[in-house]
């Protein structure tokens, strides 16, 4: 047996010595890798905290100790350690593990995540919390894989820093950006500045001057001061973490397991909030992923030995690779088009506009709401700014959106991805809400494209009317059909419909990734003798008003669909316009789309058919409403 197959809770894992560890260390990364490449999934970085993640549940007393990953993409080996090694293959399949860290799944998840930077704050909120209900436990928040690039991390720690308060940062710094090689020198200072004797002494010397006659001592005190700091300039990279308040620890080496044990139960010891360096590296033990970590981030199922992934492929491209070739073709012709994402580069496929158009490609980091206002400075130079961020990640800058995109009228350009069902990434990443939180902003012209052609053609039509800020959702999907050179895709009438069949007895009012699938019902609904229009309704906002003043008085039964919650989306904004056309007999209406809670993950197509927005889900709902409708119950 194993090592790792006698660790169910870190309870077992703390009966180890501490020369076992590693053991244990390399014993559960290979169980991620073993994981993943059988079922996909987040990889890079959970092999790159392997030893972090060992010696933190050795260190600290889980689950009384509250333990705050950040994001969740790091969290893999967490899972194995607290009670989940079995059911790993389940992770990102219907009813099994979540992705990221949930509340409701374990115990040991302290806070659920899947946006980048809450660590900090949530376990600050933690830490004050147990103060003011007189609780004792340990407080840690880890952080890393880029989220300290997020201006919440840094809102945190001013809001922590110089407080008192007991509070621990860990800094998974996989990046090496900020810190020099680790060594021996480093590894002496850590040691010096966790020693008990010396910070022991250095509270003593501290009081010895405070008590000293005032003039003398304050003389004393500052020379002192600045003594210390002088030396941290000149040995400590963390100058910046003593000046928000906080004692920095570091850098250390992130796969010392021994070294980072030793750390952290000295840190326990410690008084007030504390940020503890350490230097991984991401995809450790993986070579392709430590060669290539962007590329394994996340990963599909692959071969361990070779690393060429084993899943089959449609043979059609990606929306986001339509998306990315195409954006080089808009630039092409057109100077003053520029791109700008939020640290996705791989995952919305600017990394391709990157390598055609190096000087107008901008990648802020993971800070969504600067982004959005930095479009907008750009657009008041004449310059097209095309924003692609992932529609569930754009909220975190929907203040920027209203206040400085639309409210100005500046013509900014969202192209959202993994809109509607994000699939196996969960409720944290499904783009259920940006046709609501778009329609509501005023100005806003709110699009939603039926395949990849129609998507390049409304970016093509947002750039050159250039007068307002514009919004395109696509899903994470393939294409449903080949896409031509941009310059051979017709263009758009602005604001239009479009009629793709007609029928007598409903209309269907479709958006987006439900029209093609309303096409399919109308076709299940011809056989049971119903007789559906399908509309295209790739403007949701401006709308073709004359196209539906003509479907709402020519049929008696009228069901908009979208691939977004319906709570104030595209039907409850539909229904506002239907009810003020003047008809003789209204139409009885329906919305149809994902309902108003928060949707588990699972493979994008099992989704959608359990929430009844495939063909055959939308047929059976559109029958049942037919039947009720007033013309049709005497046909």
């Amino acid at each position: 047996m194993s090592l790792l197959d006698s660790i169910k809770y870190p309870e077992d894992l703390r009966r180890l010595k501490p020369d076992s560890l590693r053991q244990l260390a390399d014993e559960a990364r290979q169980r991620h890798i073993d994981v993943v490449a059988q079922k996909g999934g987040h990889f890079g970085a959970s092999l790159g905290v392997v030893e972090l993640t060992v010696a933190l549940h050795y260190a600290f007393d889980t689950p009384r100790a509250q333990l705050v990953w950040d994001t969740g993409h790091q969290a893999y080996i967490h899972k194995i350690l607290t009670g989940r090694s079995a059911d790993l293959p389940s992770i990102r399949t219907r009813g099994g593990l979540a992705p990221f860290l949930r509340r409701d799944e374990s115990e040991y998840d302290a806070f659920g995540a899947g946006h980048a930077a809450t660590s900090i704050s949530a376990a600050w909120g933690m830490a004050v919390g147990r103060d003011l209900t007189g609780e004792d436990f340990d407080v840690v928040a880890i952080i890393g894989d880029g989220a300290m690039g997020c201006g919440l991390a840094y809102e945190a720690l001013n809001n922590a820093g110089h407080t008192g308060r007991d509070f621990i940062v860990v800094l998974n710094d996989n990046d090496m950006s900020i810190a020099p090689a680790v060594g021996a020198m480093n590894k002496y200072l850590t040691r010096a500045m966790t020693n008990p004797a010396y910070n022991k002494m250095r509270s003593v010397v501290k009081e010895i001057l405070q008590r000293t006659p005032t003039a003398v001592g304050e003389v004393m005190e500052e020379m002192a001061g600045r003594l210390e700091d002088s030396a941290k300039h000149l040995i400590s990279p963390g100058v910046i973490f003593d000046e928000l308040g906080f004692r920095y620890v570091g850098p250390i080496d992130g796969h010392d397991v021994e070294g980072l044990v030793e750390t952290f139960q000295r840190v326990k010891e410690m008084k007030g909030p504390i940020l503890v360096h350490a230097l991984t590296r991401k995809g450790k033990g993986f070579t392709p992923a430590e060669d290539d970590p962007w590329t394994w981030h996340a990963s599909g199922p692959f071969d361990k030995v070779t690393g060429k992934g084993t899943k089959s492929s449609t043979g059609l491209p990606r929306y986001q690779k339509v998306f990315g070739q195409g954006l080089i073709e808009l630039a092409d012709a057109d100077p003053k088009v520029v791109a700008i994402t939020a640290a996705m580069p791989d995952g919305t496929s600017t990394d391709m506009f990157q390598k055609a158009h190096p000087d107008r490609y901008f990648d802020v980091g993971i800070a969504e709401g600067h982004g959005v206002t930095f479009a907008a400075g750009l657009a008041t130079q004449g310059v097209k700014p095309i924003v692609a961020i992932y529609s569930t990640f754009l909220q975190r800058g929907y203040d920027n959106i209203v206040h400085d995109v639309a409210l100005q009228g500046l013509p900014v350009v969202f192209g959202m991805d993994r809109a509607g069902i994000a699939g196996e990434d969960g409720p944290t990443h499904h783009g259920t809400l940006d046709i609501a939180y778009m329609l509501a902003v005023p100005g806003m012209t709110v699009t939603a494209p039926k395949d990849g052609s129609e998507m390049l053609a409304l970016m093509r039509l947002a750039t050159e009317k250039n007068d307002g800020p514009w919004s395109v959702r696509w899903p994470r999907a393939a294409v449903p059909a080949e896409v031509p050179p941009l310059a051979e895709i017709p263009p758009i009438e602005p604001y239009s419909w479009e009629i793709l069949r007609n029928g007598a007895d409903c209309v269907l009012l479709a958006t987006g990734t439900m029209v093609l699938t309303s096409l399919a019902a109308a076709e299940l609904l011809e056989d049971d003798g119903v007789r559906a229009t399908v509309v295209n309704c790739r403007f949701l906002k401006p709308y073709d008003r004359d196209t539906l003043e003509e479907m709402v008085r020519s049929h008696p039964l009228v069901v908009t669909l979208e691939e977004g919650q319906v709570t104030n989306g595209f039907g409850a904004f539909m229904a506002r316009e239907i009810d003020a056309i003047e008809q003789s007999t209204p139409p009885r209406v329906a919305a149809l789309g994902l309902p108003d809670h928060f949707i588990e993950h699972g493979s994008r197509g099992e989704l959608l058919a359990e929430l009844g927005l495939d063909a055959k889900g939308i047929a059976e709902r559109v029958r049942r409403l037919a039947k009720r409708a007033p013309e049709l119950e005497h046909a």
